[in-house]
C-alpha cells in the first residue's frame, strides 16, 4: 500500500465514522473543503501515525499544508 492510499483510505473511514461527506480527494482540493472537521483531522494524524509511523507536524519545522497534494507529499517526505 502507497503513503496516497493509506492516507486516502483514512480520509475516507473517518469520513464515514464522523458522518461527513467526503469532497473528492484530488491534489488540489484545500483540505477546509475536504468534508473533515478539525477533529476528524487529528483522528486521521493519529492513524497514521500509527499506521505508517511517521509524525510529520512533530517536526520543528513544517509547513502546514493546505492542500490534499501538501498534506499527501508532507506524509512521503516524512517516511523517507
Amino acid at each position: 500500500m502507497t503513503i496516497r492510499s493509506a492516507i486516502s483510505d483514512q480520509f475516507r473511514k473517518v469520513a464515514d465514522e464522523h458522518g461527513r461527506v467526503l469532497a473528492n480527494l484530488d491534489d488540489d482540493l484545500p483540505l477546509l473543503e475536504s468534508g473533515l472537521d478539525s477533529l476528524c483531522f487529528a483522528v486521521v494524524v493519529t492513524r497514521l501515525e500509527d499506521s505508517l509511523g511517521v509524525d510529520p507536524f512533530a517536526a520543528e519545522e513544517v509547513l502546514f499544508p493546505t492542500t490534499f497534494g501538501e498534506f499527501v507529499r508532507l506524509y512521503e517526505a516524512s517516511a523517507q
